[in-house]
């Protein structure tokens, strides 16, 4: 798994940071979280095959977070792309798609958009991993992401080997979950498989405030991705302004027992972000501000 930050500013692009975007790999797939005014030429920069998304997920509809959707959208469909691309979004994205697609001449010829509003619980069960979404503190309406990888058990071959079960069929039925039969004894998965390991969760947040629902959703996150968009000089705006600061987001992953803590949207007023990273470690040491077109893995867990 990696996560690759193509956009780490707040509203406004700068010379270093482009708008809100963030994509995770996971198995070979791509997974974009919000999709800022020129997220696409990031990604051409960062190497990634913009054709390859199935699966894009906004966070709110201010629009450093999604309006870098059309142009995606009709350079997707340029290159013919024949696959259905999966939308996802807060209360009144669908009415906003339909605005957005009517401008100019806006049309597609090949691909096709399934766009599909959210609210707190399940938005995407696959057959490894789950995407939900949880309630934020911006907008009446904003929401984050939750990607979380099933738990997963070891098959313990020395155990199998030792219980008689001989390697080859018997082996794949038992790591299917279905008992056996090895000289008249039954073999059950239970006698051959480890404790569930907790798969890999990451968290972004998009924007908000310092929150109960960030503080839930991001337990025992392997990577928290937070707003930061102000330093400890300025924490008055984030009750007005429904942001962050470093510190705020550090003690929020402290307190919910994350990993690492990735700071981002962060305002353009800061053109030495180390100050938000000193402010944070503070309180998480595991705090690092984000930079466009980082890269970080997500490691497996040990059984």
């Amino acid at each position: 798994m990696e996560i690759v930050f193509l956009g780490t500013s707040c509203a406004v692009p700068t010379e270093k940071r482009g708008l809100p975007a963030v994509l995770l790999e996971y198995l070979n797939e791509y997974y974009l979280f919000d999709c800022g005014e020129g997220s696409q030429r990031q990604m051409r920069i960062a190497g990634i095959n913009f054709m390859r998304i199935d699966h894009i997920f906004i966070t709110h509809l201010h629009a450093d977070h999604f309006m870098g959707l059309a142009g995606l959208i009709q350079s997707m469909d340029f290159l013919e792309r024949n696959r259905v691309l999966n939308l996802y979004g807060p209360a009144g994205f669908k009415k906003t798609m339909e605005h957005m697609m009517s401008l100019g001449s806006f049309s597609m010829d090949y691909m096709s958009l399934s766009i599909n509003e959210v609210s707190p619980g399940w938005v995407l069960d696959c057959d490894r991993f789950r995407v939900s979404c949880f309630r934020t503190e911006h907008t009446s309406n904003s929401v984050g992401y939750v990607f979380e990888e099933d738990s997963k058990r070891t098959f313990l071959k020395k155990k199998a080997l030792k219980l008689g079960v001989p390697e080859g069929v018997l082996f794949s039925r038992l790591q299917k979950g279905h008992e056996v039969e090895v000289d008249g004894r039954k073999i059950t998965p239970e006698m051959v498989l480890s404790d569930p390991v907790p798969g890999r969760k990451v968290v972004y947040t998009g924007d908000t405030r310092a929150c109960d629902g960030v503080r839930e959703a991001a337990r025992g996150a392997d990577v928290l991705i937070h707003d930061s968009t102000f330093s400890d000089s300025e924490e008055e705006k984030t009750t007005l302004m429904a942001h962050c600061t470093a510190r705020q987001a550090a003690e929020v992953a402290r307190e919910a027992g994350v990993k690492r803590l990735y700071l981002t949207h962060l305002s353009q007023r800061y053109t030495n972000p180390s100050i938000l990273e000193q402010e944070a470690r503070e309180v998480f040491p595991k705090s690092y501000v984000a930079e466009d077109f980082m890269r970080i893995k997500v490691a497996k867990h040990d059984p």
